[in-house]
């Protein structure tokens, strides 16, 4: 994250508001990425298809907006086994200063990840589809390999320093994927809001991948490297498979359970109670995800550096731990701006909600269950810190610990919940997140106090 931190911190020494908003800006934009923004994109599709003179015009919105839902569940927890492993290949490449071996492997691993997610998915639409036109098949096919390579080429985009270019980028994919939604769904119905979709991700695929040759070169095209033994680390491959189901998990089981859930197309469910409430809750993390990409790029990371450097350099150990001192005072005081920052889009949500889903034409009914995942969607972003200073510090076996952790709570608790009835839905989510992240502190504390003895004992 080194090239988004460096001009982030250039942003925040002109010490004036309008270079403050800037960094925040920009970073709330990367650090949330396709993911906040494509919610964004699909309820606004929603939105203005909604009446607009295709045939069943709601059903069809309602089939397209579980269609990418599936999408999105379904390339974010299969590469996730891919996505942390690769981030610290590229960083031990570019540590070892062989930086030419990072663009073959990037398209390798585009080519790896696109061809199998295809190539899987193919038979199973066909099989599983079979009352849907083959323009949805082709469509739900190329839409899972272009979500896929997404989500490979997301891990360049906090390493680059072109930020500006980033947002001008995010900008024009969502623009086009919103605009040709909406111009292909009078002819074609669902499969015009879907070819809208792709075509607009695929544009957005293309200008990450044009950054990502503007930052690398290599006299190779395709390369493997990082299927070698020992490239590729478990407990990285473990950690991105186990986050993403775990914040999945309780989606699942809420779509398939029979009294919540009811099947909209083909073998997809979905649940009209409990859908809206949790993706617009995600919408307030942009906030908090702003907070936690400066907070840790520019004051965590300095320190970082400066005590790894004095600890390798040979520095007094009165320097040693002033250093320490600096880096974990910054570690307390980021995780508590996440939290208040945070903890305010939650008491906006709680004041704002219902004036919120009146105006999108929603049911009060659905603000108990809006401000409960408000709460775990905040919890959330606060683990994200967690686990990324944890990744800093090189602790992968608190990270496998807590995102194994995260999956079988979010599993057990949100079970409980179906079965206790309406008024407990979403407390599964929530006390999950809560329950991780006091188990995430108590870890961070305990490392951060024995941090000198166990940096000695590695080297």
């Amino acid at each position: 994250m080194a090239g988004i931190g460096f001009e982030l911190r250039k942003l925040l020494r002109k010490q004036t508001y309008a270079g403050l908003l800037q960094a925040y800006a920009f970073a709330g934009i990367i650090s949330s990425g396709p993911w906040v923004l494509s919610i964004v994109g699909i309820m606004l599709i929603g939105l203005l298809s909604a009446g607009a003179g295709v045939a069943s015009p709601r059903v069809s919105v309602s089939q397209f907006q579980v269609t990418v839902t599936y999408l999105f569940l379904i390339s974010l927890i299969s590469t996730g086994l891919v996505q942390l492993s690769f981030t610290r290949f590229v960083a031990d490449r570019t540590f070892a200063k062989d930086e030419a071996s990072i663009l073959p492997n990037f398209n390798g691993l585009i080519l790896v990840v696109m061809g199998v997610s295809m190539l899987v998915a193919l038979p199973c639409v066909a099989i599983f589809f079979p009352e849907q036109s083959v323009l949805y098949r082709l469509l739900f096919v190329m839409g899972l390999g272009v979500m896929s390579a997404i989500w490979i080429a997301t891990v360049f985009l906090t390493g680059m320093k072109h930020y500006r270019a980033i947002v001008l980028m995010f900008f024009l994919g969502y623009s086009a994927t919103l605009g040709l939604a909406l111009l292909l769904r009078r002819p074609l119905g669902l499969e015009g809001l879907l070819l809208g979709f792709v075509l607009g991700h695929y544009l957005l695929l293309m200008g990450m991948v044009y950054l990502v040759y503007r930052h690398y070169q290599s006299d190779r095209f395709v390369a493997f490297d990082i299927w070698k033994r020992g490239a590729m680390y478990t407990s990285l491959m473990a950690t991105g498979f186990l986050f993403n189901l775990g914040a999945w998990i309780d989606k699942l089981m809420f779509w398939y359970f029979p009294s919540t859930g009811q099947q909209v197309i083909g073998p997809l469910h979905a649940s009209v109670i409990y859908d809206f409430p949790i993706f617009l809750s995600y919408l307030s993390v942009i906030p908090g995800m702003a907070i936690f990409l400066v907070r840790i790029e520019t004051d965590f990371v300095e320190y970082y550096v400066k005590f790894y450097n004095a600890v390798r350099e040979g520095a007094t150990l009165d320097y040693i731990e002033r250093m320490r001192n600096h880096m974990v005072y910054h570690v307390r005081r980021g995780l508590f701006d996440i939290a208040k920052i945070q903890g305010i889009a939650v008491l906006s949500t709680f004041a704002a909600g219902g004036v919120v889903l009146q105006a999108l034409g929603i049911s009060t009914l659905y603000l108990p269950l809006l401000y409960v995942d408000v709460v775990g969607a905040a919890l959330q972003v606060v683990l994200l810190g967690i686990l990324n200073i944890l990744f800093y510090l090189d602790q992968r076996r608190a990270v496998v610990l807590l995102t194994a952790m995260l999956p079988l709570c979010n599993a057990v608790f949100t079970g409980i919940t179906l079965h206790l009835g309406a008024a407990w839905f979403g407390y599964g989510f929530a006390l999950a997140m809560l329950v991780t992240v006091l188990t995430g502190i108590w870890i961070l504390s305990r490392k951060l106090e024995v941090l000198e003895y166990e940096t000695f004992m590695l080297q």
